[in-house]
């Protein structure tokens, strides 16, 4: 048993909340002990009672009362030289807060039952403990694109609350077969899980208001070009951010992404492509500085030999205009 310890916050965890900072500092003591520490106002912030979410600030004095030593701990996982260089191979940006990459399709974002290899575990290959990047936000397994992830505790809070309060700006890129009509507009209503889809699999659904399960869902999308009638390129902004959002929003259209093979249309695909998912998170904009960060992924092999099939030139468009017309 250790004795009393008091401990200052460091710039790198302010404004992260007391119990997660707790448990960074002290991975093995029990949740149900760090909450009676709390009630009995044994854990004190500059001497004062404080509890679960307050939030700590540089400098802070934090009293922390005698703790059970920690026994044999399992060590954190170590990485191959092989998975750290492959996970470096995929920033597109780093900066004193974050390390974004591009996340390719087919990686999961975090582990499973049957997922051994996924960024979150990858992410040791900048650090253990609290050097590790924190993830801050998802992106499916078979969605490309950029993916960020913080590197100190302030980074994560100020990254969770701009996505939170909607305040980043999400542009994804997608395939779909045939051409949404009208060409720019919005797509929303109501989504729920469905547990009893094919092979039992969890997917998304419309749902009505009030149903148990139903959350408002609400994209908008703008055409940026077709070929012919048989696909077309889209850029979507998912306002709200729903499992499976943008792929069940574009099959509710009648114009299923590419490659979906769990949220799919009547409409036929063009034949002689790839059948990999063809969605794509193509820009990143994040107000968290002198002037917002702009975070852009490069399209993934299968998506630029489609674009090239159909027609489709990057160096045509203005970016920007299309943010605007999804604002």
């Amino acid at each position: 048993m250790s004795g009393v310890q008091t401990l200052t916050v460091e710039p790198g965890d302010a404004g992260a909340r007391l119990d997660k900072w707790f448990k960074r500092k002290f991975p093995h003591v029990p949740n149900g002990r760090l909450q009676k520490a709390l009630r009995k106002g044994e854990i004190r912030v500059d001497g004062s009672r404080a509890k679960a979410d307050t939030r700590v600030e540089t400098g802070q004095s934090i009293r922390i009362p005698p703790l059970p030593e920690p026994e044999d701990r399992k060590p954190e996982p170590s990485i191959n030289r092989e998975d750290a260089e492959f996970i470096r191979s995929l920033v597109i940006h780093e900066d004193d807060e974050l390390i974004a990459f591009n996340k390719p399709l087919g990686l999961a974002v975090q582990g499973g039952s049957k997922t051994s290899r996924h960024v979150d575990g990858l992410l040791a290959a900048f650090g253990k403990g609290e050097q590790k990047p924190k993830l801050v936000h998802r992106l499916d397994r078979d969605t490309s694109g950029v993916l960020v992830t913080a590197k100190t505790p302030a980074a994560a809070a100020k990254l969770a609350k701009a996505f939170a309060a909607r305040e980043s700006e999400k542009t994804y890129w997608a395939i779909v077969a045939g051409v949404p009509k009208p060409k720019t507009g919005e797509i929303k209503g109501f989504l729920k899980k469905d547990t009893g889809g094919a092979h039992g699999r969890e997917q998304m659904m419309p749902a009505h208001h009030g149903e148990p399960g139903a959350q408002h869902a609400l994209t908008r999308y703008t055409v940026v070009a077709e070929a012919g009638q048989r696909a077309s390129w889209i850029a979507m902004r998912p306002i709200t951010g729903r499992t499976h959002q943008l792929r069940v929003h574009a099959a509710i259209m009648g114009h299923a992404i590419l490659g979906d093979r769990k949220y799919t249309s009547d409409r036929p695909e063009p034949e002689n492509l790839s059948g990999k998912l063809h969605l794509h998170s193509r820009r990143l904009v994040l107000p968290i500085g002198r002037k917002p960060l702009v975070l852009e992924a490069p399209l993934p092999p299968h998506m630029v030999t489609t674009f090239k099939a159909l027609g489709f030139e990057i160096g045509h468009i203005d970016e920007d205009d299309i943010a605007e017309q999804l604002a």
